[in-house]
């Protein structure tokens, strides 16, 4: 539980880190790159459950497991629409530029599909070594307190 909330944390610091230096790089100021960061996954936090609730009650009308597949592919593409607004109006109004607003609501996701990967692959790759450390560590102290082979002592 814990691991999967500091997980998610450090992805939300990601996305955040590559926010920041997309609007730093597209507008030279640190100030607006810091703000544009913090506003832009606030606003996607804040819509995104409205979002979700408005697509489950459309999911709830369709009557056929296809017609049910077919609404959360249609959600799931109206969450990126949906990203894809806020990340453009976010960068127009940080930058004052339309084209700029634009060309980050393109850039932006596609940094996101190239670095969380990576990200996920570090963070699973963290996980295994932590838990064959926990799982020696119990075997050592089964041995220490004189467990039989094949008994726990140590869960």
């Amino acid at each position: 539980m814990v691991r999967a909330a500091a997980k998610t944390t450090s992805r939300i610091a990601t996305h955040m880190a590559i926010a920041f230096a997309l609007t730093w790089l597209m507008t030279g100021s640190i100030a607006l790159g810091g703000l544009a960061a913090l506003i832009e996954p606030v606003l996607n936090v804040a819509l995104l459950p409205l979002h979700e609730t408005a697509w489950h009650a459309l999911a709830g009308l369709a009557r056929t497991a296809r017609g049910r597949m077919l609404a959360l592919g249609l959600e799931k593409l109206s969450q990126t629409g949906l990203h894809i607004a806020v990340a453009f109006g976010v960068m127009a109004w940080a930058s004052g530029s339309l084209a700029f607003g634009g060309l980050a609501a393109l850039i932006e996701p596609v940094l996101n599909v190239i670095v969380l990967p990576f990200h996920d692959r570090l963070w699973d790759r963290f996980g295994k070594g932590g838990r064959k450390q926990i799982e020696q560590h119990n075997q050592h102290e089964n041995e220490r307190n004189g467990a039989y082979p094949g008994q726990t002592l140590v869960a």
